[in-house]
């Protein structure tokens, strides 16, 4: 059992001073396996004074320093690579091969993606008549999520380092394993005092202590749209920079030339990997009409051929869903969707068979949808695909922009015009063409209700940047 009732602030654990935790469940087994002391408005303050009164030293650490400190976070982060890897899978149901290969990878690539941007930036940009400085922005505060919860983590945590900036991690109460083994690594690789500070607990009262404060410069929150609105008008009054990664509802658009025994199955797959628990899942399959039929089938067959169950067996391709809320949110809408009249070609809200506990649901497929129904229009987050047929390639655009999310599209077709006109057109932050993968260093971020500001590599490290003009003359009046 892992008892987690200390927080990391101002460089030392700190007990919680409450008696309130939150089980740690595992979802595979529905057996609790730990808890979680869940912060109070005063622990957030604290975290952030700490923070405040460590920015004026650390904001002026030079880029040599931020690149060892991050080179050593490295290091450690390499060094327990393993036990992220088992966290992760034991808090969140991730499959070991996913949870190895993927979740808890992203902390390296993520750390050395940032090593290679600040190498590349410029702090000090000399222009034609003025000069230009990158500054730190100041206090940050970090709200990340469950689902990729390491991913999430040094995404922000990295490049708000790189930047110099001081940060307050609220990371997610579901998420508290790796996230307090990422506060071992900090301390363990020598951040000074009150440059990381993280406390556990839920979003209505120590996340909204963090983006209300007054000292607090950015917010920088991943998580649902709602909460994301929660966030931007709690850090409104002070006019905080917000950086926003919300939710999605991201299409892929095929064309009539692919090769359907090839392609479908990897469509399939954008959307089941992580039991669907990404926000840039490929959720919605746009396909010919024409040839909706035999993709209906290509993709039932797929979607029956994973093996869903134990996360601990390297064989295992689907987890459960990662904690009871997401459970009890996936399985009602799947009821309230056939109580509209939908029956899925394959799946459904009932635990696939041999499965008698844990949250686990059956991959499931709606076909024939229109973008006015249930499953073609809800994030759901978890592993529920729907198909909507098309009858022209400007209806297939409609179709994929239909929606108030834009954060990535994905296109499949052999003809690189309709690929490059298909790119231009759909309102997505992020395409994929063919099949191409999530490049570290290339921003990550939407359109629309999937946010706003970026994510990864350079783009990321800018969000924690602050742009001063220096214009001056000398005393002979020459600029």
């Amino acid at each position: 059992m892992k008892h987690l009732h200390s927080f990391y602030i101002n460089g030392a654990w700190t007990p919680a001073p409450t008696e309130n935790v939150l089980d740690i469940t595992d979802p595979a087994k529905e057996e609790v396996i730990g808890s979680v002391a869940m912060g109070t408005k005063s622990d957030a303050h604290s975290a952030i004074n700490a923070a405040v009164a460590a920015f004026p030293i650390f904001s002026k650490t030079s880029k040599a320093e931020r690149l060892a400190l991050l080179e050593k976070i490295l290091e450690r982060y390499k060094a327990r690579y393993d036990e992220f890897a088992d966290a992760i899978r034991l808090e969140m149901g991730a499959p070991k091969t996913l949870a190895h290969e993927a979740q808890a990878y992203c902390g390296v690539e993520h750390l050395e993606a940032t090593i290679d941007a600040l190498k590349e930036l410029s702090l000090e940009q000399p222009k034609n008549g003025y000069h230009i400085r990158l500054e730190p922005i100041g206090v940050c505060g970090l709200i990340t999520p469950w689902n990729w919860p390491i991913n999430q983590i040094v995404c922000k945590v990295a490049p708000a380092l790189a930047a110099g900036c001081t940060v307050v991690l609220k990371p997610s109460e579901y998420a508290a394993l790796s996230a307090q083994l990422f506060g071992e690594i900090m301390d363990e690789s020598g951040v000074p005092a009150g440059v990381f500070n993280m406390v556990f607990g839920n979003g209505a009262e120590v996340g909204a202590s963090i983006s209300e404060h007054p000292d607090v410069s950015m917010m920088s929150f991943t998580g649902s749209t709602a909460a994301g609105a929660a966030v931007a008008m709690g850090a409104a009054p002070t006019v905080k920079r917000v950086s926003q990664e919300l939710g999605g509802k991201s299409p892929i658009v095929v064309a009539e030339d692919i090769d359907l025994e090839t392609v479908i199955p990897e469509c399939v797959w954008l959307c089941m990997e992580n039991t669907g628990q990404s926000c840039n899942a490929g959720t919605r399959l746009i396909v010919p009409a024409h040839l909706h039929g035999r993709i209906v089938e290509l993709a039932v067959a797929a979607a029956e051929s994973y093996k869903v169950g134990d996360p601990a067996d390297a064989a295992t391709e689907i987890g459960p869903l990662a904690n009871i809320r997401q459970y009890e949110k996936v399985t009602g809408l799947l009821r309230q969707a056939e109580a509209e009249g939908l029956s899925p070609a394959t799946g459904g809200p009932e635990r696939p068979g041999g499965i008698e506990r844990g949250y686990f649901i059956k991959p499931t497929i709606f076909a024939g949808l229109n973008n006015d129904q249930l499953i073609a229009r809800e994030e759901i987050f978890g592993p529920v695909l729907g198909i909507l047929p098309y009858e022209s390639v400007d209806e297939a655009v409609k179709i994929a922009n239909d929606t108030p999310y834009g954060l990535s599209a994905y296109i499949y077709t052999n003809d690189p015009k309709l690929a490059a006109t298909w790119s231009r057109d759909i309102r997505a932050g992020m395409v994929h063409v063919n099949g191409a993968p999530l490049a570290t260093g290339a921003p990550f971020g939407g359109f629309k209700q999937s946010g706003n500001g970026r994510e990864w590599g350079e783009y990321g490290l800018h969000e924690f940047l602050e742009v001063k003009a220096i214009m001056s003359v000398d005393q002979n009046g020459d600029t």
